[in-house]
C-alpha cells in the first residue's frame, strides 16, 4: 500500500508541476502526505460511497483539488459528468468496471448549493447510469483522465475501490482549502 501511495503522490506532483509550468510560477508547493491520504480513506464508510476533498490549491489561473474516493459494491453507484472540471483518477486499491462517455440515463442537474457542486466538482449533471459508454476494467496503479463533459460511473465494483482524484479546475469553481 505504501508503494502505491508513493506512486500516487508522485503522479500528483507531476500533474501539478506540468500545470504550473504553463502558468505563472507559484511561490510555494502544496503537499498532501501519505498520512493525510490514509486518514481520509479510513474516515470513509465501509459499505458506502465517500468523496472527500483533502486540499484545493490556488495556482494562479486555476485551482487543483486532491481528494480520495471510496466506493463499496454494496452502495448505489450513480453516473455524473462535470461541466468544467477535469478529473484524474489513480486507483489505489480494489478494482471494478469504469464506464466513460456515452449518454447519461435519467439526467438531472445537481443543485448549485449541493456539496458535490460547491466543494468537489463544480456544476454537474447526475444520472442513474451511462448508456453506450466505453467500459474498462480498472485496478491498482491504473490512471484515468476524465475531461469536462464526459460522463463516468462504476457499473461494477469488486468489493470496494479506493482512488486518489486530482481535479483540475481552470474556471476556479472550487474554493482553496
Amino acid at each position: 500500500m505504501q508503494r502505491i501511495m508513493r506512486k500516487a503522490m508522485l503522479g500528483v506532483v507531476a500533474v501539478l508541476f506540468a500545470l504550473s509550468a504553463a502558468d505563472t510560477k507559484p511561490t510555494s508547493a502544496t503537499y498532501v502526505s501519505n498520512d493525510d491520504i490514509r486518514a481520509t480513506v479510513k474516515r470513509a464508510p465501509e459499505n458506502g460511497v465517500a468523496d472527500q476533498q483533502i486540499r484545493v490549491a490556488d495556482l494562479g489561473k486555476y485551482n487543483v483539488g486532491v481528494g480520495v474516493v471510496h466506493r463499496s459494491a454494496k452502495a448505489t453507484q450513480g453516473a455524473i459528468e462535470h461541466d468544467q472540471l477535469t478529473e484524474v483518477y489513480h486507483i489505489l486499491e480494489g478494482s471494478g468496471t469504469l464506464v466513460t462517455g456515452g449518454t447519461l440515463a435519467n439526467p438531472r442537474r445537481l443543485a448549485p448549493t449541493s456539496k458535490v457542486v460547491t466543494e468537489l466538482n463544480g456544476p454537474s449533471v447526475g444520472g442513474s447510469a451511462l448508456e453506450k459508454g466505453e467500459s474498462r476494467r480498472v485496478g491498482p496503479g491504473d490512471v484515468v483522465i476524465i475531461p469536462p463533459g464526459v460522463g463516468h460511473w462504476f457499473s461494477a465494483i469488486d468489493g470496494s475501490i479506493d482512488y486518489l482524484v486530482v481535479r483540475v479546475d481552470g474556471d476556479k469553481v472550487l474554493s482553496p482549502k
